[in-house]
């Protein structure tokens, strides 16, 4: 087998692997958003942080997880465009599957929907949550879960936007809103914004 042959198969592995744990992320994020949809608060938002520490603790690939630290872990760019486009893709099609399921849900999704609004409020609280999520994750790389515990419920009760939920509950509600595109850059320049101005890079 030639070196560029091997070359290519390192390559699809990697690729395949990546797509494999996006899927395991969208799944897991999907699980927290259903408990959200069905639930409401006060138990809804604190049950959705099973999504979260179910993407750390088995190391799946989300988004919102990995925008933060593209710089600081030398994460490709090619690779994050990747993770995000699946979470999008399987994040949608979960939620639809979720709408089959449960028809109190599909409602939930629809009214959810429907207080999205494409400006600057709805992208500055999609900032916010970027933010929330990169501390979340890099505490618990220092070894604590709580800054998911109390990170996640956070940006829910805050109303916060966070675009792979958002993305599920589209797919819920079997609509689409282009605030997942505010909500997709909010989120990444929350989090490169939250890692600038910290100084885990300079470690």
């Amino acid at each position: 087998m030639s070196k560029k042959v091997v070359q290519v198969e390192e390559k699809r592995g990697v690729i395949s692997e990546l797509i494999r744990k996006s899927v395991g992320a969208a799944l897991l994020i999907a699980l927290g958003d259903y408990a959200l949809l069905k639930l409401g608060s006060p138990i809804g938002p604190v049950i959705f942080a099973f999504g979260l520490i179910g993407v750390c603790y088995m190391g799946q690939n989300l988004f919102t997880g990995k925008a933060g630290f593209l710089i600081a872990d030398k994460i490709k760019v090619r690779d994050l465009l990747i993770i995000l486009v699946v979470n999008l893709v399987a994040g949608y099609l979960i939620g639809l599957m979720f709408s089959v399921m449960d028809a109190e849900v599909f409602e939930a999704g629809v009214a959810k929907m429907a207080t999205w609004s494409f400006d600057l409020a709805f992208f500055l609280k999609a900032v916010m949550c970027g933010v929330i999520m990169y501390i979340a994750v890099l505490l618990y790389r220092k070894g604590t879960p709580l800054g998911i515990i109390f990170g996640i419920p956070l940006f829910i009760f805050c109303g916060f936007q966070h675009s792979i939920a958002n993305v599920i509950t589209m797919g819920v509600a079997q609509g689409f809103s282009w605030t997942i595109v505010l909500a997709v850059l909010g989120n990444f320049l929350g989090s490169i914004a939250m890692w600038t101005i910290s100084r885990e890079r300079e470690k």
